[in-house]
């Protein structure tokens, strides 16, 4: 593959109607394959939309929240790996030969999870990702966190995925380019993205040598869905896009990937890494 030009969606479900929120993606996924994208990376939870039941205001502990029919309800109707929601982006993804990250709240052992599906032009399911770094300082404390960070291949291009607030975090970023991530994905749903949110994914790109695209849901504050190559030492600006706040629809990219290895080929970054004086990251927090 020497290019790869993915279409980010930005644009906020706002309906916890799953079936109104699939038909929309099917649109988006048509109007990225007449654009000769290769990928469409949907932003956080765009099936089910980024919302939790009203009681989850009150922060009470979990288990007092069982009983709530609303929250029962919400836990029930988290998506499963082999649901027809599911099977009709697979199929939409295998009919107009596009790749596609498709994000929603899932089902969990016992309660849902923040999760995300690559899926390639066949329809095939690449990958699911479960958010690892679930917001707990919030609503996201009643989702089950995943418990590890993965890379697939779509074609020849590794990939590999986080989701929002998963990006705070530099160990993410880190995991998925030592498993050999080439490119990083990140469906998102948050504001205040302007600037320092922006520099950290252009730093995150540089300093793991990796392309980052993010695809975040337009608002005040919100939006910029973006993308950034690691190529500093060659030009002025890794920034291969960055969109408005308030524009909605499909926003594009294109990743020279030739040019992305040659100069991981050649830089530095990463290669000289002293990993025996990194002891305190293998600790538990507690330790």
């Amino acid at each position: 593959m020497n290019k790869f030009k993915i279409a980010l969606v930005q644009h906020k479900t706002k309906s916890t109607d799953v079936q109104e929120n699939t038909a929309l993606a099917l649109r988006y996924i048509a109007e990225a394959k007449q654009a000769n994208a290769d990928f469409i990376l949907f932003p956080e939870c765009f099936l089910t939309s980024y919302t939790f039941p009203e009681i989850c205001e009150t922060f009470q502990p979990v288990k007092s929240l069982e009983s709530d029919p609303d929250f029962h309800a919400w836990c029930e109707n988290a998506l499963h790996d082999e649901c027809d929601t599911l099977n009709t982006i697979r199929q939409a993804a295998k009919r107009h030969a596009i790749g596609v990250e498709i994000t929603a709240f899932t089902q969990g052992k016992k309660y849902p999870q923040n999760s995300a599906y690559l899926i390639d032009r066949n329809g095939a399911v690449l990958m699911k990702y479960s958010k690892v770094h679930t917001c707990d300082f919030s609503f996201e404390r009643y989702l089950e966190s995943g418990e590890e960070f993965k890379v697939c291949h779509f074609e020849d291009l590794c990939l590999g995925t986080m989701i929002c607030y998963d990006r705070e975090y530099p160990e993410s970023t880190r995991e998925l380019m030592l498993q050999g991530a080439e490119l990083i994905l990140i469906p998102n749903d948050c504001g205040d993205i302007k600037p320092f949110r922006l520099q950290e994914l252009s730093v995150a790109a540089m300093q793991n040598q990796v392309g980052v695209a993010m695809a975040n849901p337009p608002g005040e504050k919100a939006g910029c869905s973006c993308a950034f190559h690691p190529q500093v030492w060659d030009c002025q600006d890794n920034c291969l896009t960055v969109t408005s706040e308030s524009e909605a629809g499909l926003i594009y990219a294109t990743f020279d990937i030739d040019a992305l290895r040659a100069y991981r080929k050649r830089e530095d970054l990463g290669k000289y890494r002293k990993v025996n004086a990194y002891r305190h990251l293998c600790l538990n927090s507690n330790d």
